[in-house]
This record gives structure tokens, C-alpha cells and sequence, in this order.
């Protein structure tokens, strides 16, 4: 598995749509596992490393 690394800012797209309707999500805090923040209504989510890199679409 290749190994990414996620800054604070980031900026990730996701395969899947939130339920807001929005797929740009922020990445707002790293460590065991990262914080996203949705970019549309603003819903923060913890997630995994391994779980954000199998559904990231686009990492910039």
C-alpha cells in the first residue's frame, strides 16, 4: 500500500457524496487518524488513515 501524507489544509475528494450533497472535504487535523471537514456545510468527520486513503477520488 502506498503510503500518503496529509497536511493540515489539504484538500480531498471524495468517491462518495456527503449527505449535504458535497464531496470537497478539508483535512483538519492528522494523527492516528484524521479529521476531515466537510467544505459545504462544514460537518467534521474522524476517519482512519487506511479508510481516507481507500475512499479519497482526488488529493491535492
Amino acid at each position: 500500500m502506498v503510503e500518503r501524507e496529509f497536511v493540515i489544509g489539504d484538500k480531498v475528494i471524495l468517491k462518495k457524496k456527503h449527505a449535504c450533497g458535497g464531496s470537497e472535504w478539508a483535512v483538519a487535523r492528522v494523527g492516528a487518524d484524521i479529521a476531515i471537514k466537510c467544505e459545504t456545510c462544514g460537518r467534521r468527520m474522524v476517519i482512519t488513515r487506511d479508510e481516507l486513503i481507500k475512499l479519497i477520488k482526488k488529493h491535492s
